[in-house]
């Protein structure tokens, strides 16, 4: 697997992270207080009024830091 793809298992854990960390806005994770301040302190981006699609977007894009950031925190998880 090239080093720039991302595994099925790995966008599993994107979005089983997305589906913890978004409790009580599963359905509209993107509403989310807590994801909001993730992605403004990830990112950058400013996620007072972040849409649906952008949320989308924001995952898709980031995909693979995402996915590095979560490897990283389990590895931090297990010491």
């Amino acid at each position: 697997m090239p080093a720039s793809s991302i595994a099925p298992r790995e966008l599993f854990e994107i979005l089983r992270f997305v589906w913890q960390a978004g409790r009580g806005y599963r359905l509209r994770p993107w509403r989310s207080p807590y994801l909001r301040w993730r992605i403004e302190t990830y990112s950058g981006r400013k996620a007072d009024g972040i849409a649906p699609q952008e949320f989308r977007r924001f995952l898709w894009d980031e995909r693979r830091r995402l996915a590095h950031y979560l490897r990283w925190t389990g590895a931090m998880r297990l010491r």
